[in-house]
């Protein structure tokens, strides 16, 4: 493995290794395709069922129930994944499975019939399972001993992510909402090929880098853990050896998943197909209910049970984990409202149609959104090639056809809106904003985290969520004016703009704190144990988002639109003023971890 690392960093791109750009591009690819067809899934489900470019017209609440157990299971699989790799396949053919996976998923949606989006759904989280945990996996394998370029090397990584988020919400929601949403969600499943194929073509370059566990690593990795161990505190080391998972915690997991599965899979087909599988009520309260605070009770338990075995220091740092991991299901079910409710504003209640001086300013903003960062992308693409033409001659190849083929579809689409005298912002266009207010903001917010003025983790959550409530507050005046019950308005867009603006800053205070803090709070043998709870408690603020969202019509009916956002205004900014209220106790509970 040393010698594969070694040579990886033989041929360098921008001071790292051209391994990391191949994975750069499979994961700008990735999220090309998912976040191009998550853009467009609210707005092809809810759109009238007659009209240039009909939908199926499903009830706003029918769309986000299924949106949001799929945004759910997303955060799910990935540890199923993450297994999977580790005892059999190895990283490398997990990425591979998961891409072919996530490509017939993408094709099987370009039927529009509803066994072939639901096929295609499923498809999708299954091969995102594969593919998210382990192409991360990958980058940390090849950086061992390198530990001071890790940093950099994922804040590459994360800006290949917003690229393909960029472009794919931008190209894929143009192309559904001006020819059809069989090109947007066929053009997504396009790119995942290309994505899949320049990957396969070029994983001899990582050697043995990511592939499947021998014993001999086995037994490698096994003696480094040790060591590791062995390193920590007398008192540390003997309560985890003391706390393994007894059968009882194990039929815990088991029972309160089983919960959680029905509860995720009954919301959407109770109300999409009217016929849900938990139909009884116990005390007065009806199956999904009691199902879901069962679930919720063994949970609890078990996570209790197990914290309560560990010595004092631990039990605290698990416990300032668990705390920041509500606060997280708090700031996620109002963040991922941008899935649902807010590209339904963006479509419905927004004045995206513009003539004149107005038309020609969005259209020239347009154009240097898309040649800017596509320039700079297909440079670091030149610079990849120059380093590896040699070695991976057919994977640039394709890399070459798939930014070709970008370049064409980019030249149509400004060709044809500079060709008319007015123009519609497309309703996807706004998704855009969050991924370029990252990659312009990120690094002022990185310079600030490394600067004496570094907050701690619990004003930065509070920050995150306050700023997160802010965005909403400007929805919610931005709206008053709208009867209740309205179901179109012309609001201006600058309203949805600056709401995207404070939301990405929110973001950007709150996402690079959890998994990091995790990493350092949590012992070794727990880790496992907490990532999964992680992405639980992130994929119960992506069902929250949906369930929450569905309420849009109820709550602008009975009151108003503006109520509707100003309840996202009021529960992010309460909940992150009790994180910054709270920083004295988190700051002892984490005892000396910063």
């Amino acid at each position: 493995m040393k010698t594969d690392i070694e040579n990886l960093f033989k041929d360098k791109v921008l001071g790292h290794p051209a391994g990391l750009f191949v994975l750069f591009f499979t994961e700008m690819w990735e999220r090309f395709s998912f976040y191009g067809m998550r853009i467009l899934l609210v707005l092809f489900l809810t759109a009238p069922l007659v009209g240039d470019n009909p939908g199926w017209e499903w009830p706003r609440e029918h769309a986000l129930a299924l949106i949001g157990t799929y945004a759910s299971l997303l955060y799910l699989t990935p540890i199923i994944g993450g297994f999977i790799a580790d005892k059999y396949t190895g990283y490398k053919w997990a990425v591979v499975i998961g891409c072919i996976i996530m490509t017939l998923g993408h094709l099987s949606m370009v039927f529009e019939t509803q066994f072939s989006l639901y096929l295609g759904l499923a498809l999708l989280v299954i091969g995102t399972g594969f593919f998210k945990p382990n192409i991360t996996s990958i980058i940390s394998t090849m950086y061992k001993g390198k530990e001071s370029k890790k940093d950099g090397a994922y804040t590459i990584f994360y800006m290949g992510v917003n690229a393909g988020a960029f472009f794919g919400m931008m190209l894929c929601g143009y192309l559904a909402e001006n020819l059809g949403w069989s090109y947007g969600f066929g053009l997504a499943g396009i790119f995942m090929f290309l994505g899949m194929l320049q990957f396969l073509l070029a994983k001899n370059l990582f050697g043995n880098i990511g592939e499947r566990p021998s014993v001999i690593a086995a037994s490698e990795k096994l003696r480094k853990e040790n060591e590791t161990v062995e390193t920590k505190s007398k008192t540390s080391e003997k309560a985890e050896k003391l706390n393994p998972f007894t059968s009882f915690d194990k039929t815990l997991v088991a029972l309160s998943s089983l919960c959680g599965l029905l509860y995720l899979f009954n919301d959407p087909v109770s109300k999409v197909g009217e016929s849900g599988f938990l139909n009884f009520t116990l005390g007065g309260y009806d199956g999904s209910t009691v199902t879901v605070l069962l679930g919720l009770a063994m949970f609890l338990y078990l996570l209790v049970s197990r914290v309560s075995r560990y010595d004092r220091i631990v039990r605290d740092r698990i416990i300032a984990v668990a705390i920041f991991g509500l606060f997280t299901v708090f700031f996620f079910a109002a963040f991922e409202q941008s899935l649902g409710s807010m590209t339904i504003f963006a479509r419905d209640y927004t004045a995206r149609n513009l003539t004149g001086a107005s038309a020609m300013i969005f259209k020239i903003v347009d154009t240097i959104l898309t040649i800017g960062p596509l320039a700079i992308i297909t440079w670091v693409l030149f610079l990849l090639f120059k380093k590896t033409y040699s070695k991976i001659p057919y994977s640039n190849i394709i890399l070459a056809l798939a930014f070709l083929g970008l370049w064409i579809i980019v030249s149509w689409k400004i060709n044809r809106e500079f060709s008319k005298d007015t123009t519609e912002a497309p309703a996807s266009w706004f998704g855009i904003l969050n991924s370029f207010f990252i990659i312009t903001l990120a690094p002022l917010f990185s310079k600030w985290w490394e600067s004496k003025y570094n907050p701690s983790a619990a004003r930065k959550y509070g920050l995150g969520l306050i700023l997160l409530g802010l965005g909403f507050a400007i929805l919610a005046f931005g709206t008053a004016n709208i009867p209740s019950g309205a179901k179109t308005a012309s609001v201006s867009m600058i309203f949805l703009i600056l709401a995207y603006l404070l939301h990405t800053m929110g973001e950007l205070c709150l996402s690079p704190v959890g998994l990091s803090y995790l990493s350092k709070l949590v012992p070794p043998r727990m880790i496992g144990f907490m990532f999964g709870i992680w992405y639980l408690a992130i994929a119960i603020g992506q069902k929250t988002a949906g369930t929450m969202g569905g309420l849009i019509d109820k709550i602008s009916e009975q009151y108003s639109l503006s109520s509707f956002f100003l309840i996202f205004t009021i529960i992010p900014i309460g909940v992150g003023l009790v994180s910054i209220m709270l920083n004295p106790l988190l700051k002892k509970l984490m005892h000396g971890v910063k």
